[in-house]
Order: C-alpha cells, then sequence, then structure tokens
C-alpha cells in the first residue's frame, strides 16, 4: 500500500473511531478539553490593549475561513458575562479561561473613593465616563471622627456631587448592603466594587466581584476594565434546610469542610432542586455569598428563581407604596421584574463546569468557624461541650446584621425572658450591634427587636463595617475571646493578634453573649438517623454522578485517540516528535522578547514565610489601610506585621519573598502588594497566589511567579523548625526572557530549574511603568 493511501486510512479510521465516540454520548452531555482545565490563578497575560481581545475581535486573521463550530452550553456565569462584554466577535460565546473586557452595571467604591479619585486625576482624566455606572458609599471608618478622615469623608462627597455620581453618606450603611437593598445590584447584571466582599451580589442572581483600586480609576475614566473568566464550580445543595440552621451554618460548614482550596479563584453556581432552594431565604443566600470570598471564589452566584422573584415583588410593592410617584424610575418596579422574568437567564443543561461539588441541607447543623481561621469549622455542639467563655460579642457587618438577624438574636432574649424582663448580656461581656443599613436598623426598630437588644445590655454603633474591619469602638485585647456574625476571623483582623476570634450565625452570637460562654439557643433538634454531614464532589445524585463519571472517561479516552490521530499525521507528514521540556536545549527555546530597561533576571535570596492562607490582613494591617497618609517607610515597616512581627527584622531589601499556597487571599487593599515593594522586595514566589492579590501586584509593579515544587523543597529542607520568617541562604534566579526560574539550595547545595509561565512584553511595560495606573496615563500622554 503506497504512503499517501496508508494515511487515508489511517486518518479516515481514526476519525471514524472519534465519530463513534462523539455519537455514544449524550449531546448535552460534550464538553472540551480546554473547559475542563485549571486557570492558574497568577496570570501575566495582557490587559488594557484594546477594547476586546484579539481572538475575540471582529476581523481577525483567518476567523471568517473557519467552520462554525455548535455552540457550547453556557453557564449562567458566561451567560451574565457575554451580555457585559464589549468588542466581541459576532457570535463569539464567552467561556471560562477568556479574557474578556467589562463594562459593568454599576462600580461601587467606599472610603477608598478619594485613592481612586486621585489615581483617576493623575492619569489625565477630569470627566467620569459614565456616572449613572459608579455609586460612592461612606461605610468603613465612619466611626472615625479625626480632622483628616472628616476632610477625607468632604473630599470624596463633594467630587461625587461634582460628577453627579450616586453618593451615600457615613451613617447610612454598609456599601454593599446599600447595592442591594437600592437595586444597584440587579439580578443578571455584572456589579462590581473595590471591595473583595462584592461576592455577596451572588445572593440575589447579580455576578459580583471585586475589583482593586486602579481597575475603579480604569472604569470611572472608561467605562470598562479587564477581566479573565474564572473556571467555574458548581455547588449543588440537596436536602432541606432544618429549622435552627441558617444561612451562615452553610457557609461555615462549606469553608471549614471543603478546606483544601477547593473553589480557590473559582466562578460558583449554586444550584439545588426547587424544593431545597425555597428552604434558603434571599438574607441566607446573601450571607453565604458574601462568604465565598472567605472560601477562596471571586464570586458566589445564585440562580433568578421563584425565591428571588417573590423577594423582588415584595420590594416593588413597598416602593410603589411609600412612593406612588417615582414609578417606572425605581430601582425595584414590577416592569422591570416583569422584563426580567420574561428574559431570565439560566444555565443551559450540559454546561461544563471545572468542578461540581455538593452539601445535604438536611444533615447539616450549626456550625462555628475559629478560632483565628474560616477553614476551622466545628459543630457548635462540640464546642458547646468545652465551655469557651468569651469576652465580646458582636452583631455586626455586611453578612448578618439585616433586621431578619436582628430579629432572631433578639428572639434569643426574649425566649429567655418568657414573658418576663429581658435578660442582661452575661457579666464580663460586651455585646456590639450595628446594622447592616440604616434601613435595616429602622425595621429593626419599628418590629421591636433593636429594644430588645439594647434592654439586653447590647452596645449600639453607627451602621458601618467598624470592628469587623478593625476600626472603632469595641476591638478584641490580648488574651480576649470573641465571637462575631462577620465574615471574617483572620489573627489580628478584628483587634489583637493575641485574640481568639469565632464566627457564628446571630442567634449563636446572642446565645453566646447571654451565656458568656459559646452557646446556641437549642432551637436545632438533630433528625432522627443524622450523624455527619453528608458532602462530596459530584450533584449528589449518585446516579447521575456515576453517568458523569463515566462521560469523563469517555472524555479521556477521546483525548487519547485524538492524541494518537495528530501523532499519525506527524508521522506521515515527517514532522519530528516533540521534545520534551526537560531536554530542550537554549537553541530550542522560545524566548520571550524583554523591553528595553527591563532585567532579564530578577535574583536574590529567598526570605521563607511558610505558611498558607497568609491574607492580606497579615500583609498589611487593616488599621491603617484607610490611612491615606501613611509613609513609604511605615509601610515597610508594618509589612507582615500581623504574619510576624519578626518580619521586618529578618527581611532585607533585594529578597525574595517566598511563601505556601493561597498567598494573599482576603481583602482587596492594594497595600498588600505595595507594602512588599516598600520593604524593597521585588519579587514574591508562591505555591499560588490568591487573585486579588496577583492583580493588586500587577497594577502596582510588583512581580510575581508560582512555583509550587520551592515550597515543597523548603518545607522538606526546613521541617524540623517552624520559624514564621527565615533567612534560608539559598538563591533564586527567574530568567525572564527563558521563562525559567533556578533555585541553588545554600551554599554548596544543589542547583535545580523549572519553566515557570510567561512574563509578556506589554506586562513588562505596566511593571515597568511603574504599574497600571501610571501606564494608563503614559497611553493617554501619546493619544
Amino acid at each position: 500500500m503506497s504512503g499517501p493511501a496508508r494515511r487515508s486510512l489511517a486518518l479516515a479510521t481514526g476519525r471514524a473511531y472519534r465519530q463513534a465516540l462523539l455519537v455514544s454520548r449524550s449531546s448535552t452531555a460534550l464538553r472540551t478539553p480546554a473547559q475542563r482545565l485549571r486557570v492558574a490563578s497568577y496570570s501575566t497575560t495582557p490587559s488594557f490593549r484594546q477594547d476586546a481581545f484579539h481572538t475575540q475581535l471582529e476581523g481577525a486573521p483567518f476567523a471568517a475561513a473557519l467552520p462554525k463550530a455548535t455552540q457550547a452550553p453556557q453557564t449562567l456565569t458566561e451567560k451574565i458575562v457575554q451580555r457585559y462584554s464589549v468588542g466581541l466577535a459576532p457570535e463569539k460565546k464567552v467561556k471560562a479561561g477568556d479574557y474578556v473586557t467589562l463594562s459593568p452595571h454599576h462600580c461601587m467604591t467606599h472610603d477608598n473613593s478619594w485613592p481612586v479619585a486621585m489615581k483617576f486625576m493623575s492619569i489625565g482624566a477630569s470627566k467620569i465616563h459614565d456616572n449613572k455606572q459608579v455609586v460612592m458609599t461612606l461605610d468603613h471608618d465612619v466611626q472615625n471622627k479625626s480632622e483628616s478622615n472628616l476632610k477625607k469623608y468632604k473630599q470624596i462627597e463633594d467630587f461625587a456631587r461634582q460628577h453627579g455620581v450616586d453618593f451615600y453618606p457615613a451613617g447610612r450603611g454598609i456599601g454593599h448592603q446599600i447595592m442591594v437593598e437600592e437595586g444597584y445590584a440587579w439580578p443578571g447584571t455584572v456589579t462590581v466594587a473595590s471591595d473583595s466582599h462584592s461576592n455577596m451580589y451572588g445572593g440575589v442572581g447579580c455576578l459580583g466581584t471585586p475589583m482593586v483600586r486602579t481597575d475603579a480609576a480604569s472604569i470611572w475614566a472608561t467605562g470598562r476594565t479587564w477581566w479573565q473568566i474564572p473556571p467555574i464550580a458548581k455547588v449543588t445543595f440537596t436536602g432541606l434546610l432544618p429549622y435552627g440552621v441558617t444561612g451562615k451554618d452553610v457557609i461555615v460548614a462549606l469553608c471549614g469542610l471543603f478546606n483544601n482550596d477547593d473553589v480557590l479563584n473559582h466562578a460558583i453556581e449554586f444550584t439545588g432542586s426547587e424544593q431545597t432552594m425555597r428552604t434558603i431565604s434571599v438574607d441566607d443566600r446573601l450571607a453565604i455569598a458574601n462568604m465565598t470570598t472567605e472560601w477562596g471564589a471571586l464570586s458566589g452566584l445564585f440562580p433568578i428563581d421563584s425565591v428571588l422573584q417573590s423577594w423582588l415583588r415584595a420590594r416593588a410593592t413597598v416602593s410603589s407604596f411609600m412612593d406612588p410617584e417615582i414609578g417606572s424610575r425605581g430601582h425595584f418596579t414590577h416592569g422591570k421584574i416583569d422584563e426580567l422574568i420574561q428574559n431570565q437567564l439560566q444555565a443551559d443543561p450540559g454546561a461544563a463546569y471545572a468542578k461540581s461539588l455538593y452539601l445535604n441541607l438536611s444533615t447539616l447543623s450549626p456550625f462555628v468557624a475559629g478560632p483565628n481561621s474560616v477553614k476551622i469549622a466545628t459543630p457548635l455542639k462540640d464546642l458547646e461541650a468545652q465551655s469557651i467563655k468569651l469576652n465580646k460579642a458582636y452583631l455586626v457587618s455586611c453578612t448578618n446584621s439585616r433586621a431578619s438577624d436582628i430579629a432572631a438574636a433578639a428572639r434569643v432574649f426574649t425566649d429567655a425572658a418568657n414573658g418576663g424582663t429581658i435578660p442582661k448580656v452575661s457579666d464580663g461581656v460586651k455585646f456590639y450591634i450595628a446594622a447592616a443599613s440604616i434601613v435595616e436598623q429602622h425595621a429593626a426598630e419599628e418590629a421591636g427587636d433593636w429594644q430588645v437588644l439594647l434592654d439586653a445590655g447590647a452596645e449600639p454603633l453607627p451602621s458601618g463595617c467598624g470592628p469587623c474591619i478593625g476600626l472603632g469602638t469595641g476591638l478584641l485585647e490580648p488574651g480576649e475571646v470573641g465571637i462575631s456574625a462577620s465574615n471574617r476571623n483572620f489573627k489580628g483582623r478584628m483587634g489583637s493578634t493575641e485574640a481568639k476570634a469565632y464566627l457564628a450565625s446571630p442567634e449563636v452570637v446572642a446565645a453566646s453573649a447571654l451565656q458568656g460562654r459559646i452557646a446556641g439557643p437549642g432551637w436545632y433538634e438533630k433528625p432522627e438517623g443524622v450523624e455527619k454531614v453528608i458532602i462530596g464532589e459530584g450533584n449528589g445524585d449518585h446516579v447521575q454522578d456515576k453517568a458523569l463519571s463515566v462521560e469523563e472517561a469517555l472524555d479521556k479516552l477521546i483525548a487519547e485517540a485524538d492524541s494518537m490521530i495528530a501523532a499519525a499525521e506527524k508521522q506521515f507528514d515527517g514532522a519530528s516528535p516533540a521534545v520534551e521540556e526537560s531536554t530542550e536545549t537554549d537553541a530550542e527555546e522560545t524566548l520571550t522578547d524583554i523591553l528595553p530597561g527591563f532585567p532579564e533576571k530578577v535574583e536574590g535570596e529567598i526570605v521563607f514565610c511558610d505558611a498558607d492562607n497568609i491574607n492580606t490582613d497579615g500583609i498589611y494591617p487593616g488599621k491603617y489601610t484607610y490611612q491615606d497618609s501613611v509613609s513609604v517607610d511605615k509601610m515597610a515597616e508594618v509589612c507582615m506585621e500581623n504574619y510576624d512581627k519578626s518580619f521586618g527584622a529578618v527581611a532585607r531589601a533585594g529578597d525574595i519573598l517566598v511563601s505556601g499556597f493561597n498567598f494573599g487571599c482576603g481583602s482587596s487593599r492594594e497595600q498588600a502588594a505595595t507594602a512588599i515593594l516598600a520593604k524593597k522586595i521585588p519579587l514574591v514566589v508562591a505555591g499560588s497566589f490568591g487573585n486579588i492579590f496577583s492583580r493588586n501586584s500587577i497594577n502596582n509593579a510588583l512581580m510575581g511567579v508560582e512555583v509550587p515544587r520551592l515550597v515543597q523543597r523548603l518545607r522538606e529542607t526546613f521541617a524540623a523548625d517552624k520559624t514564621p520568617t527565615r533567612r534560608t541562604g539559598w538563591k533564586f534566579v527567574w530568567d525572564v526572557r527563558r521563562s525559567k526560574v533556578t533555585v541553588t539550595e545554600g551554599e554548596g547545595g544543589k542547583t535545580w530549574s523549572q519553566k515557570v509561565g510567561e512574563l509578556p512584553p506589554n506586562v513588562q511595560e505596566i511593571i515597568a511603568r511603574g504599574g497600571l495606573e501610571k501606564w494608563v496615563k503614559h497611553q493617554i500622554s501619546l493619544s
């Protein structure tokens, strides 16, 4: 048989085999390998080069010649992003992993509005692109009556008035709550904020995700920013939420039981049967979505279902009754809800997810997170048995201080009163309360619940972030133990690094304040036969999950067949086999272009901070975050002090900082990156990075690279000594041109190398210019 004939037969046979495999699967189960790949958390892909990415643009080379593929089903996240992406080529369907240019429905900034305004003006912008897109709220440092803070607040208010931006003053409420109750976070839209808890908007079917200050300035100036669609995880709820168990218990359990970075840098979609989802109220959904941030996710999206529609209808009815003259101009109207339902978005059958997890709600009991970590989740009954004494209790934050939460806390005291006098908070315990907004406080006052808590001895605080962010009255002192209905209990977050902080539902917080120890109100009764929380991978439907595992096996088989066919085609074409990376020679390497003036290599001694999940509070303490006058020297001094007070004395200028996995998780504060730069550390290496830190690093000209193998080697070598910050004597070299790192393990130690992600020239340019702000300014000067 001739060569061409043999080749034709092989190709035909291979393609027929592939087709047979494809036909054997359900058409709704088709998934491409690209849709299953996990995207790295720290990316150096270019941004802000144009209105859309090259392959999305109409008229891109060869686009017209390509055959039109069958449109892949989309997730709810992808569908919403599709609506708010600009510059897409016709018929382009976005998917996880794509870089898009987003024009968000709304963008909220809070106390950081003035620093954003300074960036906005510094890049040469003078007019906000769309003043209806921007919302400003003052909520973080509302207890601070210093002249400097009041001046900043006045500057923000004046700037908002000058540009015709919707503005909410200090005391009106926490920005995220305002975004929900005023209808800015509308179902089916993309709404962003310069704060890490923007995920909360997912509780009302709005794709909320955090941006950083530089991104906000870009949105103000241009109406748009860049975003990479994260890998998308589906979390299926089964069963029914039991009486006495809340949304807070759900998310605390998820954070603690799936605690191996299962959803790190993912977008989450929550789903379940209609019967299941009816047991999760909108207020519970808001609490769950809010704390998907602590779970490591970039968004936490609930469906636009009957529960949400009923909630919207109720608000529209109240709005029309309270202000009948506003008509169709109101944020909540029945006309807008009708339009939402008529054009309702939902995930397509067969949409591809990076992973699927499930939680059986029927098996859940009250849970408590801590101490000092959301990854430690313990059933309440186990902590009750330990009789852990308390010093402070907090019913505060955007997570759990709405009217329904305040009512649950008040009921704890009215039940204990049993028709008599409201009992007092336990001796030696201080109980602080602050409503999520003044609207929620008024509702609680009208219901009598606010007064119940005051009668019990609770100390009211202004509606705002307060102790949750470590600002104002009631912070934890050294040696104290506190329990809070807020979202974050990182070490030092709510006060002293020598205190212990737990997180729980409002009723558990109230019961603990009443009893003086971690305790519940006794409302939950364990169902017969339930001995443990049922969780797992998949959808919780064993028949369906088995079918999916078969599908994945077929996917793998098809991928192997594709590989065999591709190799056969290369052989017939005379192509040489691929060279493995480990044997790649210098001549065969793909080299990255280096911009003039950008270093080809970055090198230094490794200083090792041996911990996973070092959060932004650990890197840069919250008490300095909203002090805009902190000097560079002071930033360097306090860098990493909440993680290790000795860091400043151990680390030196020019060191390479190496840490564990999920470095930089937590809040969106850009000072987490700029404080490291202030310490004159040019490069951070980690097993993985929190996405928000990655974004801040690029935007502020801090370089970073993921090398999990290095973290493993350091831990193996220094396993016997758990010093939090250590000088290692190891040398690290990042060859930017070759996208390769080389590590020398101490004097006379072995040397090894490995390939890493590319740092392309356009990202080099951003870093070389001193960050995105200065890069944008330069681009404006050229136009």
